[in-house]
């Protein structure tokens, strides 16, 4: 270009000059006005039309609603015309109760003494079913709570064995399509209620200080069923034996349960978690192997918790007949049981006709003077009393947490709240400094957190904001309990999963605050049957596993465990969201993402999912 000088003052040009400046800026107008029409002509043919570019208003309105439009955010242009969901294929009808890491066929490879055949043996990667487990046919939403603690339907749960097996026993009855529980048992033909009354003359069951409870052996949980009307929320667990579909009643009532056994690993509970441990003809050893399933009981019970035990062998003397048992053998177990209790330190507090109760001490001062004569069992030395997942049953006693004074009554751990005021205390390991990285302020700021997430939750999940819609809840990665406690009003339960990947163990934590809860690796499958919960959380769940297992495979285990027309809310990070909802859109999951509550400019977001009601098709179909 050749070298051009601008005049330094307007002034100098000639009128000629003048002149053609000006022509050259009505021709270049002209030409941009007509370039900009040619652009809107052929927009408005398959694009933006005049009409909609004036109809936008100058300003935005409040917006209140959180769902974010999908598809134009997270998909390039070619993916929206071009992608195809992923419809993943259902099993077959065989497959509605199947239980992965129970799995019958595959347990009979186990070995079955001590019962380690019925412990959890989960399937290889490339035995994993990746489809999606079907409802049977006929399947209807369960009854409301507390209506549920009574009956149940019978399409769910199709197996009347139980209604025969124990007909003397009041546990079940069958009648026309559906199931009641008139709230029976082995040891309880009065009904529940009044069996639990019966301890309330043993132990206080209504100051608040005991309220959480595990049932061993559970059958259809009627135990932990009707303490729930005194505020006790129990754990209840038995194996998938021949008592078919145990747990699964429980489930259907709305009562808290677990498969699981007492076989050679512990139970996957934090040490000092249970205010009661509970056995009504559980059929377990207690006396056997050393006493090494009430040493594992021990380890779960709070300093100052209760066992009791009825049924074989308490009060013998009169219903040796009725078992079916000699005098001398009936005579021997219970020995033999009194003789464990008493090297565990604990102090038996009453045996009244079939019920017998124990006392754990609230600390071990005493029990280590004593070691010296009892010498067995020892304490354990350089032992994890949190852990227990797949952790090998010990044969020593867990020892409870020093005390800073010589007192008997002083609590090992910190002493506990009473409940209500125990959910929302700081609890022990937290105020004592135990959980590294976790402070008193932490906590307090987590439980008001939950808070405010919840009320979010109910606007946007109107299922969840619907009294009675839902009773039983999981929270897959439940940290402090902060979900759970949010919800102590409604009427439901939440299982508080701690994965044994988190960077901290909490658990002991949640059962300190009075909720219940159990740990888990989501790269396995839950210790539960299908169609368990009505609602799942899950809280940078798929984060924490990025890199640990597919996506698609704890997805399809979500599906297995979530009821037909149960609701799932994922918290997580926008990118994980997008894969995430790619999955779920080829599971008959309807789903949509919305903002965090603090607003758009969060990277985490909110992922609200419906599962569709769909079933096995007719038997004669």
């Amino acid at each position: 270009m050749a070298n051009y000088r601008w005049p330094s003052k307007l002034s100098k040009l000639s009128p000629r000059a003048k002149q053609t400046n000006l022509y050259g800026v009505i021709i270049v107008t002209i030409l941009c006005a007509a370039s900009y029409s040619v652009g809107i002509w052929k927009n408005s043919r398959g694009g933006i039309s005049r009409a909609s570019l004036t109809s936008l208003p100058c300003t935005f309105p409040n917006i209140t609603s959180p769902i974010l439009p999908f598809t134009p955010r997270h998909t390039s242009p070619s993916e929206t015309t071009t992608a195809r969901v992923v419809q993943i294929p259902s099993c077959g009808v065989e497959f509605s109760e199947y239980t992965p890491c129970e799995s019958v066929s595959r347990s009979l490879s186990f070995p079955r003494d001590r019962l380690i055949y019925r412990e959890r043996h989960c399937p290889s990667k490339d035995e994993i079913l990746r489809c999606r487990i079907p409802a049977p046919y006929g399947y209807s939403v369960p009854f409301r709570w507390p209506e549920s603690r009574e009956v149940a339907w019978f399409a769910n749960v199709p197996h009347t064995e139980l209604t025969v097996e124990k007909k003397n026993q009041n546990w079940v009855r069958y009648e026309k399509d559906r199931f009641l529980f008139p709230g029976g048992g082995t040891m309880f033909p009065r009904g529940a209620d009044a069996y639990i009354g019966e301890i309330g003359r043993l132990i206080n069951l209504k100051d608040g200080s005991v309220r959480t409870a595990i049932d061993t052996g559970c059958g259809v949980a009627s135990f932990g069923a009707f303490l729930m009307s005194r505020n006790i929320v129990t754990m209840s667990f038995a194996p998938r034996d021949t008592h078919e579909a145990q747990v699964q009643f429980a489930l259907e009532r709305g009562v808290p349960a677990i498969l699981g056994v007492l076989a050679s690993i512990r139970l996957p509970f934090p040490a000092r978690a249970f205010d009661i441990a509970h056995c009504s003809r559980c059929l377990i050893p207690w006396g056997q192997y050393n006493g090494t399933y009430l040493i594992e009981v021990d380890r779960v019970l709070r300093p100052g918790g209760y066992w009791i035990l009825s049924g074989p062998p308490i009060n013998w003397q009169r219903q040796w007949r009725g078992w079916e048992r000699t005098k001398d053998d009936l005579n021997s177990e219970q020995s033999q049981i009194e003789r464990v209790a008493r090297s565990l330190c604990w102090k038996k507090l009453a045996q009244r006709e079939d019920l017998a109760v124990w006392q754990k001490p609230t600390n071990h001062i005493h029990c280590k003077r004593n070691r010296i004569a009892l010498r067995r069992p020892p304490f354990c030395h350089r032992t994890q009393p949190d852990h227990a997942w797949y952790t090998k049953l010990d044969q020593c006693l867990t020892p409870l947490p020093e005390v800073t004074g010589t007192e008997i009554k002083e609590v090992a751990g910190g002493k506990l709240a009473r409940w209500p005021e125990r959910l929302n205390a700081v609890p022990p390991r937290i105020k004592s400094g135990s959980l590294q990285g976790i402070t008193v302020d932490d906590f307090v700021s987590n439980t008001e957190t939950w808070q405010t997430r919840l009320s979010y939750y109910k606007i946007f999940d109107q299922q969840l904001a619907e009294t009675g819609r839902y009773r039983n809840l999981l929270d897959m990665n439940a940290y402090l309990g902060g979900f759970a406690s949010a919800l102590v009003d409604d009427p439901v339960w939440v299982m508080n999963v701690v994965p044994v990947e988190a960077s901290v163990n909490t658990l002991g934590v949640i059962y300190e605050r009075g909720l219940i809860g159990t740990y888990q690796n989501w790269c396995e499958a839950m210790s539960t049957y299908p169609r368990t919960y009505d609602f799942i959380h899950a809280d940078s769940v798929f984060s924490l596993y990025k890199h640990r297992c597919d996506m698609e495979d704890i997805l399809l285990e979500m599906d297995r465990i979530l009821r037909p027309k149960g609701s799932v809310i994922i918290r997580d990070d926008i990118d994980v969201l997008t894969k995430v909802k790619k999955v779920t859109d080829g599971m008959q999951w309807e789903g949509r993402i919305g903002d965090h509550e603090k607003g758009p400019l969060e990277r985490e977001k909110i992922l609200f999912l419906v599962k569709e009601y769909w079933t096995a098709p007719a038997p004669d179909q």
